[in-house]
């Protein structure tokens, strides 16, 4: 078991299976040193736990968790073309779209929850740059969805 797969268990978490894709890409592409993610869902077994729009049918803090599951995802996908997490030297980045109500406007708490977790599991190497973006629906009807980009060690 790598390092960083050990932090999850530490943590109560199990990487779970790669996310098959929704139509036409890779869960996750190597380019040189870099690994890029496509968008995560909160998908769970196979299922959205939740869907809807946050700030409407979906709390800030369901939100918040489901951006965990989404970074969790994110990780099994990165794993699929690396074959072991401990080569991540750091996470570059991490997009997040929140699916918002009209007038909802705490995308970046809701974002947290993937930032977070890449903090807990990776330490210092999941500190990253982070965009967290409002939009008016994503597939599925999730309520969110993370992309992280991931630079390898040599």
């Amino acid at each position: 078991m790598s390092a960083v797969e050990a932090k999850l268990a530490e943590l109560g978490l199990t990487l779970p299976e790669v996310v098959p894709p929704l139509a036409a890409y890779q869960p996750a592409v190597r380019s040189g040193v870099y690994v890029y993610t496509a968008g995560q869902l909160p998908m769970v077994e196979g299922k959205l736990p939740v869907t809807g729009k946050v700030g409407a049918e979906v709390t800030a803090e369901e939100a918040k968790d489901l951006a965990r599951i989404c970074a969790l995802n994110a990780l099994a996908a990165v794993k699929s073309v690396t074959g072991d997490l401990d080569r991540i030297a750091r996470v570059v980045k991490v997009v997040g779209f929140v699916a918002s109500a009209s007038d909802f406007t705490g995308q970046p708490g809701v974002v947290n929850g993937a930032s977070e977790l890449l903090g807990e599991v990776l330490g210092d190497k999941g500190v990253h740059a982070r965009s967290a973006v409002g939009v008016a629906v994503l597939p599925l009807d999730a309520p969110v969805e993370v992309e992280i980009q991931v630079e390898l060690a040599p």
